[in-house]
Protein backbone atom coordinates (compact mmCIF):
# COMPACT_ATOMS: atom_id res chain seq x y z
CA UNK A 1 0.00 0.00 0.00
CA UNK A 2 1.34 3.26 -1.20
CA UNK A 3 1.82 6.12 1.94
CA UNK A 4 1.08 9.72 0.79
CA UNK A 5 4.69 11.79 1.20
CA UNK A 6 5.20 14.47 3.29
CA UNK A 7 6.42 17.74 2.71
CA UNK A 8 8.22 21.11 4.46
CA UNK A 9 6.94 23.74 2.53
CA UNK A 10 9.13 26.79 4.00
CA UNK A 11 7.15 29.92 4.08
CA UNK A 12 9.76 32.50 5.57
CA UNK A 13 8.11 32.51 8.94
CA UNK A 14 10.20 35.26 10.93
CA UNK A 15 10.15 36.44 14.20
CA UNK A 16 8.40 40.19 14.67
CA UNK A 17 10.47 42.76 14.86
CA UNK A 18 8.33 46.21 14.93
CA UNK A 19 7.84 48.20 17.75
CA UNK A 20 5.88 46.71 20.91
CA UNK A 21 3.69 49.82 22.10
CA UNK A 22 2.57 47.95 25.20
CA UNK A 23 -0.15 48.80 27.52
CA UNK A 24 -0.87 52.47 26.45
CA UNK A 25 -1.68 51.12 22.81
CA UNK A 26 -3.45 48.22 24.31
CA UNK A 27 -5.89 50.95 26.24
CA UNK A 28 -6.23 53.60 23.58
CA UNK A 29 -7.21 50.57 21.00
CA UNK A 30 -9.83 49.37 23.52
CA UNK A 31 -11.11 52.95 24.04
CA UNK A 32 -11.22 53.71 20.33
CA UNK A 33 -13.43 51.02 20.16
CA UNK A 34 -15.71 51.99 22.78
CA UNK A 35 -16.17 55.36 21.21
CA UNK A 36 -16.85 54.02 17.30
CA UNK A 37 -19.17 51.58 18.56
CA UNK A 38 -21.15 54.26 20.90
CA UNK A 39 -21.27 56.03 17.77
CA UNK A 40 -22.13 53.15 15.33
CA UNK A 41 -19.01 53.97 13.27
CA UNK A 42 -17.95 51.17 11.54
CA UNK A 43 -21.13 49.26 11.32
CA UNK A 44 -24.25 49.55 9.21
CA UNK A 45 -26.61 52.64 8.77
CA UNK A 46 -29.36 51.78 11.43
CA UNK A 47 -26.36 51.69 14.13
CA UNK A 48 -25.87 55.59 13.42
CA UNK A 49 -29.51 56.40 13.81
CA UNK A 50 -29.76 56.09 17.52
CA UNK A 51 -26.44 58.46 18.48
CA UNK A 52 -27.41 61.07 15.54
CA UNK A 53 -31.29 61.43 17.48
CA UNK A 54 -29.93 61.74 20.82
CA UNK A 55 -27.20 64.16 19.77
CA UNK A 56 -29.71 66.06 18.23
CA UNK A 57 -32.13 65.52 21.14
CA UNK A 58 -29.26 66.78 23.41
CA UNK A 59 -29.25 70.26 21.33
CA UNK A 60 -32.18 70.76 20.36
CA UNK A 61 -33.19 72.17 24.00
CA UNK A 62 -30.28 74.33 23.88
CA UNK A 63 -31.31 75.91 20.17
CA UNK A 64 -35.34 76.34 21.91
CA UNK A 65 -33.94 78.54 24.63
CA UNK A 66 -31.71 80.66 21.92
CA UNK A 67 -34.80 81.31 20.15
CA UNK A 68 -36.45 82.18 23.21
CA UNK A 69 -33.29 84.49 24.06
CA UNK A 70 -34.05 85.67 20.17
CA UNK A 71 -37.50 87.20 21.20
CA UNK A 72 -36.85 88.14 24.49
CA UNK A 73 -34.21 90.81 23.10
CA UNK A 74 -32.75 92.76 25.90
CA UNK A 75 -31.45 90.00 28.54
CA UNK A 76 -31.11 92.84 31.19
CA UNK A 77 -34.62 94.39 30.40
CA UNK A 78 -35.98 90.60 30.66
CA UNK A 79 -34.59 89.68 33.75
CA UNK A 80 -36.30 93.24 35.24
CA UNK A 81 -38.89 92.14 33.75
CA UNK A 82 -39.78 88.67 35.26
CA UNK A 83 -39.40 87.08 31.83
CA UNK A 84 -38.01 83.36 31.43
CA UNK A 85 -34.57 83.83 30.57
CA UNK A 86 -32.96 80.42 30.14
CA UNK A 87 -29.37 79.62 31.22
CA UNK A 88 -26.89 76.93 31.91
CA UNK A 89 -28.46 75.82 35.03
CA UNK A 90 -32.06 75.37 32.87
CA UNK A 91 -30.15 73.45 30.11
CA UNK A 92 -29.07 70.56 32.47
CA UNK A 93 -32.12 69.79 33.98
CA UNK A 94 -34.16 69.55 30.60
CA UNK A 95 -31.63 67.14 29.17
CA UNK A 96 -31.13 64.79 32.05
CA UNK A 97 -33.74 62.95 31.10
CA UNK A 98 -32.34 63.03 27.03
CA UNK A 99 -28.87 61.91 29.05
CA UNK A 100 -30.78 59.07 31.13
CA UNK A 101 -32.23 57.71 27.92
CA UNK A 102 -28.59 57.76 25.99
CA UNK A 103 -26.92 56.21 28.58
CA UNK A 104 -29.71 53.43 29.52
CA UNK A 105 -29.48 52.61 25.84
CA UNK A 106 -26.08 52.68 24.81
CA UNK A 107 -24.34 51.63 28.10
CA UNK A 108 -25.44 47.80 27.42
CA UNK A 109 -24.05 48.04 23.97
CA UNK A 110 -20.82 48.85 25.29
CA UNK A 111 -20.82 46.01 27.72
CA UNK A 112 -23.17 43.44 27.11
CA UNK A 113 -21.58 42.37 23.57
CA UNK A 114 -18.51 41.34 25.24
CA UNK A 115 -20.15 39.47 28.42
CA UNK A 116 -22.68 37.79 26.17
CA UNK A 117 -20.21 36.45 23.26
CA UNK A 118 -17.06 35.35 26.05
CA UNK A 119 -14.54 37.61 24.66
CA UNK A 120 -13.26 39.48 27.79
CA UNK A 121 -10.52 36.69 28.09
CA UNK A 122 -9.31 37.42 24.56
CA UNK A 123 -8.66 41.06 26.06
CA UNK A 124 -7.10 39.77 29.20
CA UNK A 125 -4.38 37.89 27.05
CA UNK A 126 -3.41 41.60 26.19
CA UNK A 127 -1.21 43.65 28.66
CA UNK A 128 -4.82 44.41 29.69
CA UNK A 129 -6.22 43.92 33.84
CA UNK A 130 -9.57 43.68 34.32
CA UNK A 131 -9.38 47.06 35.95
CA UNK A 132 -8.19 48.87 32.52
CA UNK A 133 -10.87 47.47 30.97
CA UNK A 134 -13.80 48.49 33.07
CA UNK A 135 -12.30 52.58 33.07
CA UNK A 136 -11.60 52.43 29.66
CA UNK A 137 -14.58 51.68 28.66
CA UNK A 138 -15.80 53.73 31.33
CA UNK A 139 -13.90 56.51 30.00
CA UNK A 140 -15.12 55.88 26.08
CA UNK A 141 -18.71 56.39 27.94
CA UNK A 142 -18.17 59.63 29.91
CA UNK A 143 -16.26 61.20 26.72
CA UNK A 144 -19.20 60.70 24.65
CA UNK A 145 -21.75 62.09 27.73
CA UNK A 146 -19.66 64.87 28.02
CA UNK A 147 -19.67 65.78 24.20
CA UNK A 148 -23.44 65.49 24.17
CA UNK A 149 -23.90 68.06 27.46
CA UNK A 150 -20.72 70.40 26.14
CA UNK A 151 -22.46 70.36 22.74
CA UNK A 152 -25.38 71.82 23.71
CA UNK A 153 -24.10 74.72 26.09
CA UNK A 154 -21.67 75.52 23.63
CA UNK A 155 -24.98 76.36 21.72
CA UNK A 156 -26.60 78.16 24.17
CA UNK A 157 -23.43 80.23 25.64
CA UNK A 158 -22.97 81.15 21.97
CA UNK A 159 -26.81 82.01 21.06
CA UNK A 160 -26.58 84.12 24.78
CA UNK A 161 -24.18 86.10 23.75
CA UNK A 162 -24.70 86.77 20.20
CA UNK A 163 -28.31 87.71 21.02
CA UNK A 164 -27.54 90.32 23.49
CA UNK A 165 -26.76 94.21 22.57
CA UNK A 166 -23.11 93.67 23.44
CA UNK A 167 -21.48 90.47 23.23
CA UNK A 168 -18.20 91.44 24.75
CA UNK A 169 -19.81 92.63 27.26
CA UNK A 170 -21.92 89.63 27.81
CA UNK A 171 -18.67 87.30 27.85
CA UNK A 172 -16.82 89.64 30.68
CA UNK A 173 -19.89 89.84 32.68
CA UNK A 174 -20.58 86.07 32.47
CA UNK A 175 -17.21 84.31 31.71
CA UNK A 176 -17.58 82.78 35.53
CA UNK A 177 -20.00 80.44 33.95
CA UNK A 178 -17.86 78.54 31.97
CA UNK A 179 -16.05 76.90 35.01
CA UNK A 180 -19.32 75.71 36.37
CA UNK A 181 -20.71 74.57 33.30
CA UNK A 182 -17.47 72.33 33.21
CA UNK A 183 -17.72 71.06 36.35
CA UNK A 184 -21.47 70.23 36.39
CA UNK A 185 -21.00 68.49 32.76
CA UNK A 186 -18.54 66.26 34.59
CA UNK A 187 -20.55 65.87 37.39
CA UNK A 188 -23.83 64.60 35.30
CA UNK A 189 -21.40 62.50 32.82
CA UNK A 190 -19.49 60.43 35.88
CA UNK A 191 -22.68 59.89 37.11
CA UNK A 192 -24.77 58.47 34.41
CA UNK A 193 -21.70 56.63 32.98
CA UNK A 194 -21.35 54.65 36.55
CA UNK A 195 -24.65 54.20 37.01
CA UNK A 196 -25.68 52.76 33.70
CA UNK A 197 -22.61 50.68 33.31
CA UNK A 198 -23.50 48.84 36.75
CA UNK A 199 -26.59 47.95 35.56
CA UNK A 200 -25.60 46.87 31.92
CA UNK A 201 -23.03 44.71 33.55
CA UNK A 202 -24.81 42.66 35.47
CA UNK A 203 -28.13 42.40 32.74
CA UNK A 204 -26.72 41.36 29.33
CA UNK A 205 -29.39 42.13 27.29
CA UNK A 206 -29.96 45.77 25.80
CA UNK A 207 -33.85 45.50 25.98
CA UNK A 208 -33.78 44.32 29.68
CA UNK A 209 -31.13 47.11 30.92
CA UNK A 210 -32.50 50.01 29.34
CA UNK A 211 -36.14 48.92 30.60
CA UNK A 212 -34.25 48.47 34.44
CA UNK A 213 -32.16 52.00 34.18
CA UNK A 214 -35.36 54.23 32.86
CA UNK A 215 -37.88 51.95 35.22
CA UNK A 216 -35.69 52.89 38.18
CA UNK A 217 -35.14 56.74 37.14
CA UNK A 218 -38.74 57.54 36.65
CA UNK A 219 -40.36 54.81 39.72
CA UNK A 220 -37.73 56.09 42.14
CA UNK A 221 -38.22 59.77 40.85
CA UNK A 222 -42.20 59.10 41.71
CA UNK A 223 -42.49 57.46 44.95
CA UNK A 224 -39.65 59.88 46.20
CA UNK A 225 -41.64 62.97 45.02
CA UNK A 226 -44.59 61.49 46.68
CA UNK A 227 -43.12 60.93 50.02
CA UNK A 228 -41.40 64.57 50.37
CA UNK A 229 -44.52 66.52 49.08
CA UNK A 230 -45.07 69.41 51.13
CA UNK A 231 -47.86 71.25 52.35
CA UNK A 232 -48.19 75.00 53.11
CA UNK A 233 -45.31 75.89 51.37
CA UNK A 234 -46.15 75.58 47.85
CA UNK A 235 -46.24 78.64 45.47
CA UNK A 236 -48.80 78.99 43.15
CA UNK A 237 -48.75 82.21 41.85
CA UNK A 238 -45.21 82.50 41.35
CA UNK A 239 -44.21 83.85 37.62
CA UNK A 240 -43.10 82.02 35.03
CA UNK A 241 -39.66 81.25 34.95
CA UNK A 242 -39.48 81.69 39.10
CA UNK A 243 -39.08 79.02 41.16
CA UNK A 244 -42.15 77.72 42.18
CA UNK A 245 -40.99 76.76 46.01
CA UNK A 246 -40.89 79.42 48.48
CA UNK A 247 -37.47 80.00 50.74
CA UNK A 248 -36.49 79.97 54.52
CA UNK A 249 -40.56 78.53 54.86
CA UNK A 250 -41.88 75.72 57.65
CA UNK A 251 -43.04 73.14 55.30
CA UNK A 252 -45.17 70.08 56.58
CA UNK A 253 -44.04 67.00 55.03
CA UNK A 254 -45.90 63.18 54.74
CA UNK A 255 -43.27 61.51 55.84
CA UNK A 256 -42.11 64.24 58.61
CA UNK A 257 -38.32 64.98 59.32
CA UNK A 258 -37.05 62.13 57.26
CA UNK A 259 -38.04 63.72 54.10
CA UNK A 260 -34.61 65.38 53.31
CA UNK A 261 -32.88 62.25 53.60
CA UNK A 262 -35.77 60.19 51.35
CA UNK A 263 -35.17 63.01 48.73
CA UNK A 264 -31.47 62.08 48.55
CA UNK A 265 -32.59 58.83 47.00
CA UNK A 266 -33.81 60.29 44.01
CA UNK A 267 -31.93 59.50 41.45
CA UNK A 268 -32.76 62.84 38.62
CA UNK A 269 -31.72 64.76 42.42
CA UNK A 270 -28.63 63.46 42.36
CA UNK A 271 -27.10 65.68 39.84
CA UNK A 272 -29.72 68.08 40.30
CA UNK A 273 -28.75 69.18 43.81
CA UNK A 274 -25.07 69.73 42.92
CA UNK A 275 -26.19 72.07 39.65
CA UNK A 276 -28.58 74.33 42.08
CA UNK A 277 -25.46 74.39 44.55
CA UNK A 278 -23.01 75.19 41.76
CA UNK A 279 -25.33 77.87 40.15
CA UNK A 280 -27.22 78.91 43.30
CA UNK A 281 -30.56 78.10 42.14
CA UNK A 282 -33.99 77.89 44.07
CA UNK A 283 -35.31 74.21 44.71
CA UNK A 284 -37.27 73.14 41.48
CA UNK A 285 -38.92 70.10 42.87
CA UNK A 286 -40.31 68.17 45.49
CA UNK A 287 -37.50 65.78 46.87
CA UNK A 288 -35.08 69.33 46.09
CA UNK A 289 -36.82 71.58 48.13
CA UNK A 290 -36.68 68.25 51.39
CA UNK A 291 -32.93 67.83 50.51
CA UNK A 292 -32.12 71.86 50.61
CA UNK A 293 -33.35 71.66 54.14
CA UNK A 294 -29.97 70.08 54.61
CA UNK A 295 -26.67 71.05 55.17
CA UNK A 296 -25.24 71.90 51.40
CA UNK A 297 -22.11 69.25 51.66
CA UNK A 298 -25.27 66.45 52.40
CA UNK A 299 -25.90 66.10 48.61
CA UNK A 300 -22.31 66.40 47.97
CA UNK A 301 -21.73 63.41 50.35
CA UNK A 302 -24.99 61.84 48.40
CA UNK A 303 -23.43 62.04 45.26
CA UNK A 304 -19.82 60.60 45.85
CA UNK A 305 -22.44 57.26 47.62
CA UNK A 306 -24.58 56.95 44.12
CA UNK A 307 -21.29 57.27 42.25
CA UNK A 308 -18.91 54.87 44.32
CA UNK A 309 -21.67 52.34 45.14
CA UNK A 310 -22.43 51.71 41.46
CA UNK A 311 -18.24 51.31 40.89
CA UNK A 312 -18.01 49.05 43.40
CA UNK A 313 -20.80 46.98 42.31
CA UNK A 314 -19.34 47.02 38.31
CA UNK A 315 -15.91 45.79 40.19
CA UNK A 316 -17.42 43.12 42.17
CA UNK A 317 -18.86 41.95 38.70
CA UNK A 318 -15.88 41.59 36.40
CA UNK A 319 -12.87 41.07 39.05
CA UNK A 320 -13.25 37.42 38.86
CA UNK A 321 -12.93 37.20 35.15
CA UNK A 322 -9.12 35.47 34.52
CA UNK A 323 -7.84 33.99 31.98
Amino acid sequence: MRQPGAEVFDLGYQRYTGPREGRNRARWALFWNGVRTLLGIGRGGKSKILPVLLFISAITPAVVFVVILAFIGDLAAAVEEGSFVPGPADYYGVVALVLILFGAIMAPELLGPDRRDNVLPLYLVRPLTTLDYLVVRLLAFAVIALALVYSGQAVLFAGQAFTSDEPLQYLRDNWADIPRILLVGVVIALFISVATLAVSAYVVRRAVAAAVIIGAYIVMGGVVDGLTFAENCTNFEANFGESPWLEEQECDYLIGDFAPYVGLLQPAGVTDNINALVFDLDPQSPGSLAVSELPDLTPVAAYLVWVLVPAAALWNRYRRIRL
